[in-house]
């Protein structure tokens, strides 16, 4: 439905023509390899392979095809790795059209699109002024082991993570088990409060820089 919805988005504008779509990471590399797009919008959560690990496959077959995620998740956790993966552009879903489309024409034409908040926060950490400082351990998660992080931040559950990133309980586990050796904490439970406790932090930073 959402893959649907963004085609007749895109298609309804004169300049700018759908040229396929894909469920998930692996339908779309090997569709980039077939017809490559002038544009690649991607998502975070994708089944098997994520939206960030994507990412960097496609960047190592076309370096230079730019590409714009458009994500339900909280662009204070995901913008400056999304950028550091390569993207050019990072937009939530809850934007408006004429924001989403603003994205996607910028990123098209070569430039970066971030919101002014976002902006505003990367120039900080840039200049050595943010608040913000890279703590706690959790930049030393994989892509796939911070979507979990996230998610527990979140409250989901061991099966409503698995089932949102189309991977086995069992799957799930071993990441959280990986988190916990990263972040050095002893159990589950500490690791639910140390998410929670972290992305409260972050947003509060985030809101705090913005004013």
């Amino acid at each position: 439905m959402l893959r649907e919805g963004m085609r007749q988005l895109v298609n309804m504008e004169p300049d700018l023509t759908c040229s396929w779509t894909a469920a998930n990471a692996g339908e779309a590399l090997a569709m980039v390899e077939s017809d490559k797009p002038d544009l690649l919008t991607v998502d975070i959560s994708l089944p098997g392979r994520n939206g960030l690990e994507l990412i960097k496959d496609v960047l190592s077959l076309t370096p230079d095809l730019p590409i714009l995620v458009i994500s339900m998740h909280d662009e204070v956790f995901y913008t400056q790795r999304v950028l550091k993966a390569g993207a050019k552009g990072y937009v939530t879903k809850g934007a408006d059209r004429q924001t989403l489309l603003h994205a996607i024409r910028q990123v098209a034409d070569g430039g970066i699109f971030v919101s002014p908040e976002m902006s505003t926060l990367i120039l900080e950490a840039f200049s050595g002024r943010s608040n913000q400082q890279p703590v706690d351990g959790v930049h030393l998660l994989s892509d796939r082991e911070f979507e979990v992080f996230q998610l527990v931040s979140d409250g989901q559950s061991t099966n409503q993570i698995g089932a949102m990133l189309n991977i086995s309980v069992k799957t799930v586990h071993q990441h959280l088990s990986r988190i916990k050796e990263k972040l050095k904490l002893p159990d589950g439970i500490t690791v639910l409060r140390y998410a929670v406790r972290w992305a409260e932090r972050l947003k509060f930073g985030t809101a705090s820089a913005s004013r």
